[in-house]
């Protein structure tokens, strides 16, 4: 047995569901994209010639769920899978688009350039309980017009694990895509394994770009998963309670699904979110608030409900430093999107209201993902019965260290951290020299970044992605790439 948690009871649940999709039909989406518009429009949408705004009928709903999979997989650079959402399992992935990085040895925040994002990459290539890498910081010495796809090349070439990406521009999407089908071979190759998801987020409230919107088309006629990321700010722009910004989530993320599965019944997607609470003391958007973790976990409910994947940022901290705050909001937020069975949890190495990424950080939360993990195995018996061998084999021998039973059931029952958790006792500590949690970080980041592999692409993969990639820089008048191979 699993431990489980929920915070929505099946009427309230369909009570916001419900109302959602009178929302949607009532009030209608705003979508700043007249394809889009003749898209729903023929699909069966309403189109208010007044005010521009598109109505989307229950029965509209009804078909693009029925079409919507309820799972699908990601694949690594070489091919093998590595996520099944869909199946209960949760996978943890950084948090992206950090515009800064903290530099741990000075306590100081800079932007991060190509060095660093390729740190970041070989650092997540040896984290074993972070299940993908996202493009999760913006290098600032490459033109702002090619940061989306220059952060996926370098992911591509670093890091064989799956990407969780996105275009900030309906014009990126296609050199994205390009590199995508550049590192996998050839597009049906990458409809067949995936290789990255791409993050699309509507407006608050109720309204979609030009440019995410046409993210979401393309990436279904392309066959490339989507996560769609809603993000209410309740009491901002969104209603205050809780309940009404779930309403609201999930009016927005049920757009997205009509949206995508117009453009290409079956898409894949992630029913996802970012939304948050507004702290009017402060005027910000805490991610670390209990209130943001309860939603994340209650709309993670209601994707489940519908019978889709899901994903929430969730598991990071509103913290500027590694401190005691970074810590208990990423241990309590991860902890409760284990328990609420998340598939896929988007937020380690994330501080400052998802600004800023660490890589102490993200080597303290890989700790953290492997603790809720084992948290979510839950507890059952192994050889366990009947007890009384065992229990008198320790009266005998005076312990059970060496015990058959516990050698074979040890690894698996008790979780061992790295160097990075401390469980000393004080004198063997002081001996040590008494390390504190920032220096046992930044020696395990180094330590892996030491050993790091080579990533198994093929040579001519590399050249594709590396030609595409200068050829995009070029445009935007760049002579060469910044040199990432230092």
């Amino acid at each position: 047995m699993r431990p489980h948690i929920r915070f929505l009871s099946d009427e309230l649940l369909q009570r916001i569901l419900d109302e959602a999709r009178d929302l949607l039909a009532a009030v209608g989406v705003e979508i700043h994209n007249p394809a889009v518009v003749d898209l729903l429009h023929a699909g069966g949408a309403r189109v208010d010639a007044a005010t521009g705004r598109v109505h989307l009928p229950g029965d509209l709903v009804d078909r693009a769920l029925a079409t919507a999979p309820a799972a699908f997989r990601l694949y690594d650079a070489t091919g093998e899978a590595t996520h099944a959402f869909g199946s209960g399992e949760v996978y943890f992935t950084p948090g992206s688009a950090a515009i800064y990085l903290l530099d741990e040895a000075t306590r100081a925040v800079r932007h991060p350039v190509t060095a660093d994002y390729v740190r970041y990459a070989k650092l997540v290539s040896r984290l074993p309980h972070i299940a993908s890498q996202s493009t999760a910081m913006i290098a600032a010495d490459v033109h702002e017009q090619i940061g989306d796809s220059y952060r996926l090349y370098l992911s591509l070439l670093y890091c064989e694990k799956p990407v969780i990406t996105g275009a900030f521009s309906a014009e990126g999407f296609p050199v994205m895509r390009d590199l995508l089908v550049a590192a996998r071979g050839s597009a049906e190759s990458l409809r067949e394994r995936p290789l990255a998801v791409f993050s699309c987020c509507p407006t608050a409230p109720l309204k979609w770009s030009g440019a995410t919107s046409q993210n979401v088309v393309d990436c279904a006629r392309a066959g490339i998963p989507v996560e769609y990321v809603s993000m209410p700010l309740a009491g901002f722009m969104a209603p205050v309670t809780l309940t009404g910004s779930l309403v609201q989530h999930t009016a927005e993320t049920l757009s997205g699904i009509v949206i995508s599965q117009l453009a290409a019944p079956g898409a894949p997607a992630l029913y996802g979110g970012s939304p948050a609470i507004f702290d009017v003391r402060y005027e910000t958007t805490p991610m670390g608030a209990i209130e943001t973790m309860m939603m994340d976990c209650a709309y993670s409910e209601i994707g489940h409900c519908l019978g889709l994947p899901t994903q929430a940022y969730i598991g990071l901290s509103d913290a500027k430093l590694l401190d005691a705050q970074a810590g208990w909001e990423t241990g309590i937020g991860a902890t409760l999107a284990a328990l609420a069975g998340i598939d896929s949890v988007s937020g380690p190495g994330m501080l400052d209201f998802e600004s800023c990424q660490s890589l102490e950080k993200l080597v303290v939360d890989n700790e953290i993902c492997a603790m809720v993990r084992r948290l979510r195995e839950g507890i059952e018996p192994r050889d366990d019965f009947p007890s009384a061998p065992l229990f008198q084999e320790m009266f005998r021998e005076g312990h059970l260290l060496i015990a058959a039973h516990t050698r074979r059931h040890l690894r698996r029952e008790h979780l061992f951290p790295g160097p990075a958790v401390d469980r000393a006792q004080r004198s063997r500590w002081l001996a040590e020299g008494s390390v504190p949690l920032g220096e046992r970080a930044r020696a395990e980041v180094a330590r892996h970044l030491a050993a790091w592999e080579p990533v198994r692409l093929p040579a001519e993969a590399q050249v594709a992605l590396t030609e595409r990639m200068t050829a995009e820089a070029r445009r935007f008048g760049m002579d060469r790439l910044p040199d990432h191979k230092s």
